[in-house]
């Protein structure tokens, strides 16, 4: 019983580190999709603020640089999204597709010129990366059944940005439902004329919406790299940013359906990393590639058949033309 239950301890303690990412790219999604804008870019966001904030913690040995690149990245890359979308009322999904291509190639070909290590970056020092937060009594409580082992390894031991990215649910919350900001976010993804209307610049509220969405993305790609791993490798990211948006849109664009949804994907995510190699009797060891898909398996199954029908803010996706 002891090792059963220990063994649950360590799969929700990974999926709180795996979630991490998926939960800021998912809340950066819906704060862009609530005003309007359809981020088909998450990935490509996350994916160059990984290489930015490994590559900036590399050369100066600091994690807060690293992260203040990584969100510098993600922001401008969400400016040319915006441009693209608000300014010139581009297709939304094709902006998204285009900047996730085009940061999938450039991020790698400049490693390999930078590093020449096949577009990858050299392994980043303890000084270029956030390392865990190690709570009061958390060694000496960790043999103490259950209640000790949940302290030292569930709660105790994370770095910053788990924290952060888990207290930072109910404050999203809170920020769209109940200040002014909030509602005039919602207001636009739902009816920008009535906005435009108001007196209130719809162009303004979507761009100051995807620069909060560039900032989380930004976090959750340094995350990547210099938090739950030690340096840059081409395609890290690995279609988080399509799980938070399938996330998204599995929690119908509300935030605690929404980290409900993350949870699950981070736990099929954290479960199959456990049953890699495991012999399951009558079935014998089952292929490594067949449990690796079984989070995208699930993300499938669940939108395909479960989820019901997900209704998306009426603007969502359509450019906005004033009247004149």
């Amino acid at each position: 019983m002891g090792d059963t239950v220990l063994w649950f301890i360590l799969v929700f303690d990974a999926t709180l580190r795996v979630s991490t990412p998926l939960v800021l790219a998912a809340f950066a999604g819906m704060f862009a999709e609530r005003s309007g804008i359809v981020d088909i870019g998450l990935e490509g966001k996350m994916l160059g603020a990984a290489f930015g904030a490994a590559t900036v913690a590399l050369v100066t040995d600091s994690a807060w640089l690293g992260l203040l690149a990584g969100i510098g990245v993600s922001v401008t890359l969400a400016m040319i999204h915006a441009f693209a979308c608000v300014t010139h009322r581009g297709n939304q999904v094709v902006s998204g597709m285009a900047l996730n291509i085009m940061v999938a190639g450039l991020a790698p070909a400049l490693s390999l010129a930078w590093f020449g290590q096949g577009g990858q970056t050299p392994m980043i020092e303890e000084g270029g990366r956030f390392r865990p937060i190690h709570f009061p009594f958390a060694d000496r409580l960790s043999d103490v059944p259950f209640v000790g082992e949940v302290y030292s390894e569930l709660i105790s031991g994370h770095n910053i940005i788990v924290y952060v990215a888990m207290g930072m649910v109910p404050l999203a919350g809170w920020f769209i439902y109940r200040t002014r900001f909030g509602l005039r976010l919602r207001a636009v993804g739902e009816s920008p004329e009535a906005v435009d209307t108001a007196g209130i610049s719809v162009a303004g509220m979507r761009y100051r919406a995807m620069i909060i969405c560039g900032i989380l993305c930004g976090v959750a790609g340094t995350y990547l790299a210099i938090a739950m791993n030690t340096l840059f490798i081409r395609d890290m990211s690995a279609g988080m940013g399509y799980l938070a948006l399938a996330a998204l849109i599995f929690g119908k664009w509300k935030p605690l359906p929404t980290l409900l949804a993350c949870f699950l994907f981070a736990f099929a995510d954290a479960v199959q990393a456990r049953l890699q190699g495991v012999d399951v009797p009558g079935v014998g060891i089952i292929p490594v590639q067949a449990i690796q898909a079984l989070p995208y398996v699930l993300t499938v199954l669940l939108l395909a058949g479960f989820v019901g029908k997900a209704v998306p803010p009426k603007a969502s996706g359509i450019p906005y033309v004033k009247d004149r």
